[in-house]
């Protein structure tokens, strides 16, 4: 995208005003409360799902457990990035971000985002292990190498975050500074740019195509393995168990996955659906990974009944 803009760079912008979701204003009141209530569950549940993991002996020694107890730790800051902006576009609070915020912004949803990406496909590198390679599981992932490999995940995503943040604000921004959008994300940043932004563009086309088709397709090849190993089981019970310990993985990665594709790989797209389809993962996604591992994942459900024994039991001596 080519811009030519006679504007002077010593009226560059020193902070930026974030429009917000567009709504009706009688819905204002109602919209705060919801996007209230959908951030106080999404901090409770991914907390809950940490303090099970950190609790109970049976999940914090498995690698599995480890990443979900990771993923939930990610979800709860990713949520924080996000949605406390949101909701304070429903106050008459001004709407006013400075400029190193805005950097911050785009800087953590980057980094967070991609570090929760990397987490999927070490998670799905843990299922294929488990299932495809059960006697040498315990010596391919165990508790150190799997520290390393989430580490490892951390410093990928902190790279990423810093390249895109920087690409993206290298350049000069001279007005207007309304970004029409609900936090400072690439897309709607760039637009108020006072330079060429086709390069900026295209890295961020390539970048983030890389990472997340990499992982996905990487996924997709767990799967297919696991899919194929699962098949060969032959007790109806085994195959139940080993498809319910996926299926939780795999509907995450589907409503991760499908809607950042949407978003970062329709190079300057102006849809009106991009706004609705952002927020399903950016405000939705983290929300409903705690309820999926709950309610589809047996161990899970097993260890929160164990804590709450655990808990009456010890009221009972008291």
């Amino acid at each position: 995208m080519r811009r030519n803009r006679n504007t002077s760079l010593d009226t560059a912008v020193t902070d930026f005003i974030l429009l917000g979701l567009a709504h009706p204003p009688n819905l204002r009141t109602f919209l705060f409360l919801v996007f209230f209530l959908i951030y106080i569950l999404t901090q409770l549940g991914n907390l809950l799902i940490l303090l099970t993991v950190w609790a109970d002996p049976k999940l914090h020694a498995r690698p599995m457990y480890i990443l979900l107890g990771v993923l939930s730790f990610l979800d709860m800051w990713l949520s924080s990035v996000i949605v406390p902006r949101i909701i304070l576009n429903f106050t008459p609070a001004s709407k006013v971000i400075p400029f190193g915020g805005c950097v911050a912004q785009l800087y953590f949803f980057h980094f967070l985002g991609s570090t929760q990406c990397f987490l999927y496909t070490l998670m799905a590198y843990d299922r294929y292990l488990a299932i495809c390679q059960p006697l040498r599981y315990p010596v391919l992932m165990n508790g150190k190498l799997c520290t390393i490999l989430v580490a490892g995940a951390w410093v990928a995503g902190s790279i990423h975050g810093s390249i895109q943040a920087s690409l993206t604000f290298r350049l000069p921004y001279c007005g207007p500074k309304q970004v029409d959008y609900f936090f400072c994300d690439i897309p709607a940043v760039l637009r108020l740019a006072c330079a060429d932004t086709t390069v900026n563009e295209l890295v961020t086309f390539v970048d983030i195509g890389v990472v997340a088709a990499s992982c996905f397709m990487l996924i997709l090849l767990s799967y297919a393995n696991i899919v194929l190993a699962i098949l060969k089981i032959r007790t109806a019970d085994g195959r139940r168990r080993a498809f319910s310990t996926c299926g939780s993985h795999l509907t995450v990665v589907t409503v991760y996955y499908v809607p950042c594709i949407f978003i970062y790989l329709r190079a300057g797209s102006k849809s009106p659906l991009d706004g609705a389809v952002a927020v399903f993962y950016t405000v939705i996604t983290p929300l409903l990974n705690p309820l999926i591992y709950t309610l589809r994942n047996q161990d899970v459900k097993s260890a929160l009944k164990r804590l709450r024994a655990g808990r009456r039991n010890v009221g009972g001596e008291k």
